[in-house]
């Protein structure tokens, strides 16, 4: 079966609620950070199980917040993964910190915690892991090492909002930081989140946002305009109330993939017992005994109108700004291999069965 147009790697879902939400802001004169963002940080933190959720104008400012907030400062290490977006290392490196990198799992491609535990040393401060992809890391173990080392849990939920750990959801085991942009398992276009039970660091937070302003024209901090506004908050809010519908067809599309994907040499995903996967992106990964090379992979499925994407081409490290900045002589070999091998497929709720099946027999005809 041939589906007809080009299948996008990602599709925001719009409708009417979020349109009305918005047009009622507009309507009240109110479109810059007010009641209704108050509103969402509300349910958002509800929906986690935190006690508290700071809304903040991005997500990479959503980790840069947090990380200040938490005392994030010159010269000290921050352990993370090389293998996500290099937004989570370089917020990081606002604080004057130094990122250093522990190696991924070749299962999730989360942070390995053995690899982490080696690489914990006297001026390390503070963990940052990645959910990535949608499935958890392994949170008991990276706590473990926190507890044991007197280290600062930071998550980075960026793609995994809803996802669980244990029957939890993510964001309420350390302090969560995530993002709404507009690929994002729910989006406000730009836009992001902080979550934390800890009444301390909400209200440094707060202050970080907005100008270290406690309460009008008085200025404890110093501070920034990192607020979100009433539009992007009521996007939100009809957002929220979708979330756990949109990730159960995410769900869905990933498990009907998995099923009839079954061409020799892709690794599929895996969702590990105990964990929720909520598949930001489906990753598949090419080995050695597939009939093509990844690039010529992608190539191949871009040509048949399957939009796709490398998710990450390069660990952090290799990137040319860390090269220059001395980490030349990283090396994490698991991280390494997958970025060469990896590609995302479509899986968002805006996949429907007859593309996900052409999706499938395209992948299938790889011979």
């Amino acid at each position: 079966m041939v589906t007809e147009g080009f299948i996008p790697i990602s599709k925001p879902l719009i409708g009417d609620e979020e349109i009305e939400g918005v047009v009622n802001v507009l309507k009240s004169g109110m479109v810059a950070q007010g009641e209704v963002v108050g509103k969402f940080e509300k349910e958002f933190s509800n929906y986690i199980g935190a006690d508290f959720a700071v809304a903040v104008c991005n997500g990479t400012v959503a980790l840069d917040v947090a990380l200040k907030a938490l005392g994030i400062g010159e010269g000290d290490e921050v352990i993370t993964t090389p293998f996500t977006f290099i937004a989570t290392s370089n917020a990081i490196l606002f604080q004057g910190g130094r990122p250093v990198f522990a190696d991924i799992e070749d299962r999730t491609y989360n942070l390995n915690p053995e690899s982490v535990l080696e690489k914990v040393s006297p001026k390390t401060k503070a963990i940052v892991g990645v959910h990535l992809f949608g499935h958890p890391f392994d949170v008991n173990a990276i706590l473990d090492i926190c507890e044991d080392h007197n280290l600062i849990l930071i998550e980075d939920c960026a793609q995994a909002h809803g996802a669980e750990f244990k029957g939890k959801k993510v964001g309420r085991f350390g302090t969560g930081c995530f993002s709404f942009y507009a690929t994002k398992n729910i989006t406000t276009g730009e836009g992001g989140m902080i979550t934390t039970s800890d009444n301390d660091i909400a209200e440094k937070c707060r202050l970080i946002r907005s100008h270290g302003e406690a309460s009008k024209y008085r200025h404890l901090i110093l501070g920034y305009n990192f607020r979100m506004t009433n539009i992007q908050a009521a996007i939100g809010l009809a957002q929220l109330e979708k979330l756990d519908k949109l990730n159960e067809i995410r769900r869905r599309n990933a498990e009907f993939l998995n099923r009839n994907i079954r061409v020799e040499g892709l690794t599929k995903p895996v969702e590990i017992r105990g964990s929720k996967h909520v598949y930001h992106q489906y990753v598949l990964r090419v080995e050695d005994d597939f009939p093509i090379k990844r690039d010529e992979f992608v190539g191949f499925l871009q040509s048949k109108g399957i939009g796709c994407a490398i998710h990450y081409p390069l660990p952090i490290y290799k990137q040319p700004l860390y090269v220059k900045l001395g980490y030349g002589d990283v090396k994490c070999p698991v991280s390494e291999e997958v970025s060469s091998r990896v590609v995302s497929l479509p899986v968002h709720p805006g996949v429907n069965e007859d593309q996900l099946r052409y999706i499938a027999e395209t992948v299938n005809s790889v011979s």
